[in-house]
């Protein structure tokens, strides 16, 4: 692999895996794995022909905010895109879809605007639209762009033919959601191998393709209207309310040569299965191109050459029915080996302190314990928690602190600051012998120990913590609705 000038160069030329248990035995059965772009899906290579395009035409100027609605992976992909270029990044997106994709385009930079779920994709779009015009933003339009559609012809469609070596395609299987792969691959396998069969598939509860009831759109190709035969389905971003332009154009050019209904149970399974029996790690509408790719093959004549698409990972699907039964605590199975041998058992009772956790007053230097009362009765400083840096019930007080805009200050003892002659053990050991308590965090208010996390969320359930704010004219937000208590680390809840 050759060096490269930035994360944008690594977009494309994705493997082409073979494979080997979930195909019949006989036909060559390949995916093409776009979760290897850098985004984790085959959106990234829209985003990035959509902003280049956009810059060659003199379309976005520099500094320009980007706004584009999206299902999830064509804002993560833009939110790649355009944190390498430099652009502001602003995306509308349905409430309905993986709260994974909010948290990835805002960690990336992007700014999220939901939009209601009862308005389903053509929502999100007319949004994107309005905020365009109202703030003079460059508005992608994935949909009906024709550079979305000419990326792939430029780079998708290249690689797969490639990788065959001069050997025929039969069949090429994707899904479609906003027509860019499917008319830019399409379009370019008619023309570089027009005996290739284009299967597209669509959710068997949403069929707008093969319901044959036209798609309604204005003058400048995005949709009028939310098709008549869409229905709720499994498949986020598989299958807008509508049908693009893009993918209106590749029915009308007779690109298509079959739909196939794809069932969302089935979509769930091939998920799973690719990822026990194949190792292969990808998300719902992955598993459901594959069903459709299976059935193809199993129908197909003996040495068929077939590629099917797999958008992206699995990861953005945390939170969906695909680990809906994928527990985060032990099962009884894994219960049973952990009893198997007698180590670090949950059965067993925990191990009882060290002796040197057992501190006392003279074991802390004059220094630590005048930095300690400093600290503690600082007038500018309500609000104190002695923490560390790595401990989750330290990050769940400070949620509950930041969440509720209670301004605090952190003495986190393991960090660098505090590291020389280990002076954080040394603040431990006046902090310890202070309150009598060896535990993390430790929190006071103007000087008065509240105690450690359990014990603040208490105070705060009890109201007796803003109280004691009010009292000290702390300015917070006293309606914040919050129960503490969730913010607790997960791993807390019975097994």
């Amino acid at each position: 692999m050759k060096a490269c000038n930035s994360i944008l160069d690594t977009i494309g030329n994705t493997p082409l895996i073979r494979i080997n248990k979930l195909a019949p035995e006989h036909v060559n059965l390949y995916v093409k794995m776009e979760a290897f772009n850098p985004g984790g899906s085959v959106k990234d290579r829209l985003a990035l022909g959509i902003i280049e395009d956009a810059e060659r035409k003199g379309l976005l100027q520099p500094g320009q905010t980007v706004v584009e609605a999206t299902s999830g992976n064509t804002g993560i992909g833009l939110a790649v895109v355009c944190a390498q270029k430099g652009y502001p990044l602003v995306v509308t997106m349905a409430e309905s879809f993986s709260v994974e994709r909010r948290k990835l385009m805002r960690f990336l930079g992007a700014r999220v605007v939901l939009t209601p779920a009862a308005l389903k994709g053509t929502g999100m779009v007319q949004k994107a639209r309005e905020l365009s015009e109202a703030h003079g933003w460059f508005l992608c339009r994935q949909f009906e762009n024709e550079a979305n559609a000419d990326i792939h012809s430029a780079t998708t469609g290249p690689e797969i033919l490639e990788a065959f070596e001069g050997e025929p395609l039969h069949y090429w299987v994707s899904g479609y959601g906003t027509g860019g792969t499917v008319k830019g691959v399409a379009r370019y396998l008619s023309r570089h191998s027009p005996d290739t069969r284009i299967i597209v598939c669509e959710p068997d509860n949403s069929n707008l393709l093969s319901s044959g009831i036209k798609q309604q759109h204005n003058p400048d190709g995005s949709a009028a209207v939310s098709h008549p035969s869409f229905r709720p389905h499994l498949m986020q971003g598989w299958t807008p309310d509508f049908i693009s332009k893009l993918t209106d154009d590749a029915i009308a050019a007779d690109w298509i040569d079959q739909v196939l209904p794809i069932h969302g149970q089935n979509a769930l399974d091939y998920a799973k299965r690719l990822a026990r029996e194949e190792g292969i790690f990808v998300g719902i509408t992955a598993g459901a191109t594959f069903a459709g790719a299976v059935e193809i093959a199993n129908n197909a004549p003996a040495g068929s050459n077939i590629v099917c698409m797999l958008p992206d990972t699995g990861e953005r699907y945390l939170s969906t029915p695909l680990f809906e039964q994928i527990s985060e605590q032990m099962t009884d199975e894994e219960l049973g080996l952990s009893a198997s041998t007698p180590s670090a058992r949950f059965d067993a009772p925990p191990p009882a302190p060290s002796a040197t956790a057992q501190t006392s007053a003279t074991d802390a230097s004059e220094a630590a314990k005048t930095f300690f009362n400093d600290t503690i009765h600082n007038k500018n400083a309500a609000v104190v928690v002695f923490a560390l840096e790595w401990c989750e019930f330290c990050w769940s007080i400070k949620k509950l602190f930041n969440q509720c805009n209670i301004p605090f200050t952190s003495i986190d003892l393991d960090s660098a600051t505090y590291q020389d002659n280990d002076f954080g053990g040394d603040i431990r050991r006046a902090l310890n012998a202070h309150t009598g308590c060896i535990t993390i965090p430790q929190v006071f208010v103007n000087g008065t120990f509240i105690g450690g996390c359990t014990e603040t969320f208490d105070a705060f359930r009890a109201g007796t913590l803003q109280q004691s704010l009010k009292a000290l004219e702390v300015e917070f937000d006293e309606t914040c609705p919050l129960d503490p208590y969730t913010l607790l680390p997960k791993w807390l809840h019975p097994r």
